[in-house]
């Protein structure tokens, strides 16, 4: 009796498990996975918008890492990617090595935040113009340094070292951090100078982390402890940042308000790249920045639709929620070239 119901028996699990295995390729089949790396300063906002868009879009599947834009755009160059992100946008030289050519979507914006860590969580700490680029020079150590306490009077600041963090990676919000210190320190500018990596002072008290998150829990745990980070990251972990000084003389703190007043003094060229290294304003937050969506002018036109698509709904719906999460939402004029701009992802 064994041997006679055994072969049927076989047969059917045989029949059965193909029939799994062949539904199984067809659903994987029916998901176009979209693969990108890059900036970390966008991260936050990039990961909600691309599991929304993937949440509305049947079939496709939007996988994005931050890498940091140093390393997005070399993945960008290689083609080991559908996309990429940067908060440097692309060099001439960079733009030169993309076969094809390639497109590049200023996609949002945001603040670059000073964050620091002090005994009582003291808020309202004011960085003067002229000392904030000595802290990450190594010139100031201190926090009770007389400069920092003739700007904040009503604290009380602890004769505690400062441990500067900056970051280990190669990194847009670095370009962006040193080309505004660049601006507004010529000693900055010497010595250090602007890029996504940049030799800074050699010091005990100058330590590095990864990514704009490592920044961040770095300086939260490091008593004493500033960094440049992200304002979404700051907001998001409620990790507590200075006010800077900017042009004007005015101390101003980062938000959407201030944030969009630095934007207005934006210029975009006709490959919509440009950035703010000492807005004009009284209003004007003195650092922040566009980050940008990089896409190949030509690849498969199935996947240059579904990009188009993820740009419209990025600059439409996503930008609902740009204010919530700490990044400035985009200018309409600002909006329409990227939508001409898009039309060029063929």
């Amino acid at each position: 009796m064994t041997r006679i119901f055994r072969a049927p028996l076989v047969a059917a699990v045989v029949s059965m498990l193909a029939l799994v295995a062949s539904t199984g390729q067809d659903a994987a089949m029916a998901q176009d996975r979209l693969i990108g790396s890059g900036a970390s300063f966008p991260f936050p906002i990039y990961s909600a918008w691309f599991k929304q868009f993937s949440k509305e879009t049947p079939g496709v599947i939007v996988d994005y890492q931050a890498k940091g834009s140093g390393a997005g755009i070399q993945d960008f160059i290689n083609r080991t990617v559908d996309f990429a992100a940067s908060d440097a946008a692309m060099t001439d030289a960079e733009l030169a090595k993309v076969d094809g050519g390639a497109v590049l979507i200023p996609i949002t914006a945001g603040e670059i935040v000073i964050a620091y860590n002090l005994p009582g969580n003291p808020t309202g700490l004011k960085l003067p113009r002229d000392v904030y680029p000595d802290i990450f020079l190594g010139k100031v150590t201190r926090w009770n340094d007389p400069r920092i306490a003739a700007a904040n009077p009503d604290l009380k600041l602890p004769d505690l070292p400062i441990t500067v963090v900056r970051r280990s990676d190669s990194s847009g919000t670095t370009f962006v951090f040193t080309k505004h210190l660049s601006a507004i320190s010529p000693e900055f500018a010497k010595q250090v100078g602007s890029g996504t990596t940049v030799e800074w002072p050699k010091s005990d008290k100058i330590v590095g982390a990864p990514k704009n998150d490592g920044v961040t829990a770095t300086v939260k745990q490091t008593p004493g402890a500033i960094g440049y980070i992200e304002y979404g990251y700051a907001k998001l972990t409620k990790t507590t940042t200075a006010a800077l000084q900017n042009k004007s003389g005015q101390y101003v703190e980062p938000s959407a308000k201030s944030g969009a007043a630095t934007l207005a003094a934006a210029t975009l060229g006709p490959d919509l790249r440009g950035w703010i290294e000492d807005p004009e304003g009284a209003e004007a937050y003195p650092i922040a920045t566009f980050t940008w969506l990089l896409f190949y002018k030509k690849q498969d036109a199935k996947k240059a639709a579904v990009l188009r698509q993820l740009v419209d709904y990025s600059v439409t719906k996503g930008q609902a929620i740009a204010d919530s999460m700490g990044y400035i939402p985009l200018p309409p004029p600002v909006i329409d070239r990227i939508k001409a701009a898009a039309a060029e992802i063929k």
